[in-house]
């Protein structure tokens, strides 16, 4: 099987990260929780599930998240008009497949986000599989989403490499034992991507696109067969 370049979308891919928060913001203030955005903002990258646990406690009534989800939901929707892709990101998924890479969408986006984020991508040419949030039950950092995508992709972890833009991101791959390469296009620091374990750091993936060569990415033979 041919190694896989596994790829997150929100903020990786996709200028999505600050949208989010936004959205988060507006939805749990219609429920009466007013937490500052910069904490909303570092739980970006987590499943809803996880993210109000991080929010608002683990400790919280739970009757409300099925209605603040659903709020998030509905208010991102409405920003879906100004969502763009991150220059040089379906250049770069071209590029890989040319060297032969597979690529995966490694998303826990609802299917109906992710159908709207892969139109903004334009790249379904190059496009192997992906994941949604109906793939997985518990959400990042928990492995699952990742280990959904190698199956996906008929693979081991030993023939992947994941990009992603947040911590989540590298600890969820961490704990299903693939590499990370992040970048901090969704807004968190080189120095916080590195604790979680980041093999790399580029600013964008036009940045990893322009400096493929000198990165883990640069050859999939690397990586296949176990030849890590």
């Amino acid at each position: 099987m041919p190694a896989t370049a596994l790829f997150d979308v929100d903020g990786t891919l996709l200028d999505t990260s600050y949208w989010h928060t936004i959205a988060w913001t507006e939805a749990l203030a219609q429920f009466s929780h007013h937490p500052v955005m910069a904490r909303i903002h570092g739980a970006i990258g987590m499943g809803g599930d996880q993210l109000l646990d991080h929010v608002l406690g683990d400790d919280r009534d739970r009757s409300e998240d099925e209605a603040i989800s659903a709020a998030h939901q509905a208010l991102f929707a409405r920003l879906w008009p100004g969502l763009r892709a991150f220059d040089g990101a379906a250049d770069l998924l071209r590029e890989l497949k040319r060297r032969g890479w597979s690529i995966v969408l490694a998303s826990s986006a609802s299917a109906r986000d992710l159908a709207v984020m892969r139109r903004v991508l334009d790249a379904d040419d190059v496009i192997d599989a992906a994941t949604s949030a109906d793939d997985v039950d518990a959400s990042k950092p928990a492995p699952d989403l990742v280990h959904a995508a190698l199956d996906k992709a008929g693979i081991g972890p030993q023939q992947a490499l994941f990009v992603g833009d947040t911590p989540w991101d590298v600890q969820a791959a961490g704990q299903a034992k693939v590499p990370c390469i992040a970048v901090l296009s969704g807004g968190f620091g080189e120095r916080v991507l590195r604790a979680a374990g980041a093999l790399e750091v580029h600013t964008t993936v036009a940045e990893l696109l322009t400096g493929l060569d000198g990165s883990a990415l640069a050859d999939p033979n690397r990586y296949t067969a176990g030849s890590r």
